[in-house]
């Protein structure tokens, strides 16, 4: 095993380029999990230290145990307890200060009038706590607020929103506050906690503003005395709490935002940034074993005469596998300083996008480290495997032979294994997308859909590539052509790489389309009025509309209709719901209900409408009842009066604002429906309606189509991630293409040197193999968009089928067109070095290579 193993390192010094494209493509795959890892790492640090610096000095925290959670939720929502319980709390002893903490929605506008976050993170507002230890904010700059109208605010914020101490703006409460900033705040020593922007006002305006009435808060905020543990002040604080409220201590609280907030986000996160990574480390499997495939072809005399001096097959082997895990060890080591680096250098720049990451050093664990190397090596060794058994099998006597040309595409069992995957594909789709709706079977039958297009593609290569080259007209052209198809099972290794990368996005972007398409009919369907005034369409940023805005508009003579949706929560029979709270008269003449049982007239203070995919569920009909449970603690009847077909827009459950004002929290609509009167121009009628909208925060005034191209903005963004995302794989996919074409030139070599003798000029030779290049760049993204699409179809219709939504299915013909364009200028580009390498070649050196 000595001899293999000297053999194979001098083998791997002689032929070190062979190897290039198969280390680059190891490195960038492990770079990527790398940084994943360790970003990760480092995140969640950072969020621990920052709710650990902001919450240090609180020792207990008092809150209601009345608590409804819907789905999607993490702590949900809660009662409020009586601010008036930290006096009691304060006489306690071991109690050192005991303050209320009053908390709800505020949106902050900017200097420039744009609203502040409200795409995603939080917009928060309460009381400036004065007791700066039990406050998570401290004071930077300016004072804290004395007067009505004064608000300190966090200074991310304030940077974000070119604002600064004396400077004058709106708070969307969400009736608008006018408001005067006299102080900056930072969280944990940071500007802010991320791009989550906090408004700090007096203890009067935030019960005037925040809560449903005077005297409520949020929670207790408690601080002990000296010798007092936080366990002991929790203990001590029992006895004296009414029921329905607890005590838990700082540590407690402080780990259940950590939880809420960073272990959410960076679950989504990571797993988010995993997916891609595995993407790319599959696109460097194809990529892998196509070059260790060549080099063990163009070695098949080499390995046969040392087969003929005795080496044993269990040494070929050996060997081929020794230069593998060299590749790798040096590729994984190699990324894992990238990966390092990609981290260092999101560290540096997520704070200028406002994100909170830590001034210190990276948190780099043996985990994170241990994972991504061990991934690298597997996928590098596991990779080289099969042309290392390969190796093994080849028999002295083909050392008295050339090559055998590679016809494994033609291969009869290879065709019908492929075919019945390909069989097994479909039928398992059709069954999770058709019979039996389930998103499980038919991520099944997709992962044999792509099994089946990695066995059929050197089949399918020899009739594509003459079907894609066929115009191509010309000598140089020609020989391009017959070169792709000289070894398909080769064009085919190497077109799957690029193949992968163009499905997936090929499958967001179909997926993307789909999407909007279905907001879009959504809309269309449901939604009767002629402009919306609305809350950002995603994310759980902003204060909502004000509950006025609705009558205001509807009092103007421009406007028939005009109905405000607002929001609730409440547990139906034991399941936590969110409520639609509205004028139900007033909802089926701004929206499409479909078909109405029973009718919405008169649901009163004890009445309920449901849809009827929940009263299917629930075995609702009109005269059921069902009990609801409010976050205060009560528990009411109430009568169905009306079931209705479509709910898209209108939500589940359908209650009046009388109904849910005695146990409403903060009130705030998060859509205005609003109809025209008869005559009105949609000119006339959207500036009436935006003038009086000016006077409630300035909130945006859309149309139907408006509205509904806002509804799905957040899909744009998240497409752009994903395509920036996935660039990784295409590129690793690129290597592999010109890895591989520079493996066939070397390969060939004398058969260029004949060309060039004959005539061929160096133009008219990087010309053929550019056009090479092209052609199995061709047939990978021709298969990576059939296959995307046909994933985007199985994923639409087996999320329809999984759920109460009705979803459309879109295929988007000009952003398939770009991808498949890019595909074949990504296929031209990785063409440049080879074409440029084969054209310096030596005519006389050529001829007479070997």
């Amino acid at each position: 095993m000595n001899a293999a193993l000297r053999l194979s390192l001098s083998a791997l010094r002689a032929h070190k380029r062979r190897f290039v494209g198969t280390l680059s493509a190891i490195l960038l795959g492990v770079a990527f999990l790398t940084g994943t890892l360790v970003m990760g790492d480092t995140l969640r640090t950072s969020f621990d230290s920052l709710f650990g610096n902001a919450t240090s000095g609180t020792d207990a925290v008092v809150r209601s145990t009345s608590v409804v959670t819907v789905e999607g939720e993490s702590q949900g929502t809660r009662d409020t307890v009586p601010a008036s319980l930290a006096d009691r709390i304060a006489q306690v002893p071991g109690v050192a200060a005991a303050v209320p903490r009053i908390e709800g929605a505020g949106q902050l506008i900017g200097a420039d009038g744009e609203p502040l976050g409200g795409q995603g993170p939080p917009t928060l507002a309460g009381n400036w706590i004065e007791d700066a230890a039990l406050n998570p904010y401290a004071l930077a700059e300016g004072r804290a607020p004395e007067r009505s109208g004064e608000v300190v605010v966090n200074r991310g914020a304030a940077k974000s929103g070119g604002l600064a101490v004396g400077s004058t703006t709106v708070l969307r409460t969400p009736d608008p506050v006018r408001v005067t900033v006299v102080g900056l705040a930072t969280f944990g020593g940071e500007d802010g906690m991320g791009q989550v922007t906090y408004t700090g006002m007096t203890r009067a305006d935030a019960e005037k503003y925040l809560t449903p009435k005077p005297g409520d808060a949020s929670g207790i905020l408690v601080r002990a005395g000296p010798d007092t543990s936080q366990r002991d002040l929790v203990a001590a604080l029992a006895p004296v709490l009414p029921t329905g409220v607890e005590a838990i201590t700082g540590e407690q609280s402080a780990q259940e935002n950590t939880d809420m907030i960073a272990g959410q986000f960076l679950t989504l996160f990571t797993t988010f940034l995993l997916v891609f990574s595995g993407v790319a480390l599959l696109v460097s499997v194809f990529s892998i074993h196509n070059t260790f495939a060549i080099v063990v072809a163009q070695r098949t005399r080499e390995n046969a005469l040392l087969r003929a001096l005795g080496a044993s097959r269990r040494q070929i082997v050996g060997s081929t596998l020794v230069e593998a895990v060299a590749v790798g060890l040096v590729a994984s080591a190699a990324g894992l300083l990238g990966g390092i680096g990609v981290a260092a250098g999101l560290q540096a720049l997520f704070p200028a996008i406002g994100f909170p990451f830590p001034e210190g050093e990276l948190v780099i664990s043996t985990l994170s480290l241990a994972v991504p190397f061990a991934v690298g090596l597997l996928v590098c060794v596991g990779s080289a495997l099969l042309p290392a058994v390969k190796a093994g099998r080849t028999a002295p006597l083909a050392a008295l032979r050339e090559t055998a040309v590679d016809d494994s595409g033609a291969s009869r069992a290879r065709a019908l294994a492929g075919a019945g995957l390909l069989l097994a594909a479909v039928a398992v789709v059709l069954t999770g997308v058709l019979a039996t709706p389930s998103l499980w079977l038919a991520s099944a039958g997709a992962v044999l859909a792509l099994a089946a297009f990695v066995v059929l593609g050197p089949v399918a290569s020899s009739y594509a590539v003459r079907i894609l080259g066929g115009p191509l007209r010309g000598a140089n052209r020609g020989l391009a052509r017959r070169n792709a198809l000289r070894s398909p099972k080769r064009t085919a290794a190497t077109a799957t790489a690029l193949m992968i990368g163009v499905a997936v996005v090929s499958l967001f972007t179909v997926f993307g389309a789909s999407l909007k398409a279905t907001m879009d009919q959504t809309v269309s369907r449901s939604f009767a009025g002629d402009v919306a005034v609305s809350t950002p369409a995603f994310g759980s940023g902003g204060s909502g509309l004000s509950p006025r805005l609705a009558p205001a508009l509807a009092a103007l003579p421009e406007v028939e209709t005009a109905v405000g949706l607002g929001q609730g929560v409440a547990e139906v029979d034991g399941e936590g719901r969110a409520l639609t709270v509205t004028d139900p008269a007033a909802l089926a003449r701004a929206f499409d209900l479909g078909q109405v049982q029973g009718s919405l007239d008169g649901l009163g203070t004890d009445g309920i409408a449901v849809a009827g995919t929940e009263a299917d569920k629930s075995g609702l009909k009109p005269g059921s009842t069902t009990e609801l449970a409010f976050t205060d603690g009560t528990r009411r009847i109430f009568t169905v009066k009306a079931v209705y077909e479509q709910s898209e827009l209108a939500g589940d459950y359908v209650v009046t604002r009388e109904a849910w004002a005695p146990h409403r929290a903060q009130d705030s609509d998060r859509l205005v429906a609003v109809g025209f009167a008869d005559g009105v121009s949609a000119e006339a009628g959207e500036a009436a309606v935006a003038d009086v909208a000016a006077d409630y925060g300035n909130p945006e005034v859309q149309t139907r189509e408006e509205y509904a191209e806002s509804s799905a903005g957040g899909i744009d963004m998240m497409l752009t991630l994903v395509y920036a995302l996935l660039a990784l794989a295409v590129l690793i996919a690129l290597l592999g293409i010109a890895n591989t074409l520079t493996l066939a030139i070397h390969e060939r070599t004398r058969e260029l040197g004949l060309l060039r003798a004959v005539g061929q000029t160096r133009a008219q030779l990087k010309a053929m193999v550019r056009w090479e290049s092209v052609l199995v760049a061709a047939f990978g993204t021709a298969g990576g968009v059939l296959l995307g699409g046909f994933l985007g179809w199985v994923l639409v219709k087996a999320s329809d089928g999984a759920s109460d939504s009705a979803f459309a299915f879109a295929l988007p013909p000009l952003q398939l067109a770009v991808v498949a364009l890019v595909g074949l200028a990504a296929g031209a580009l990785a063409a440049w070095r080879p074409a440029r390498r084969a054209a310096r070649l030596d005519v006389l050196r050529a001829i007479a290579t070997e």
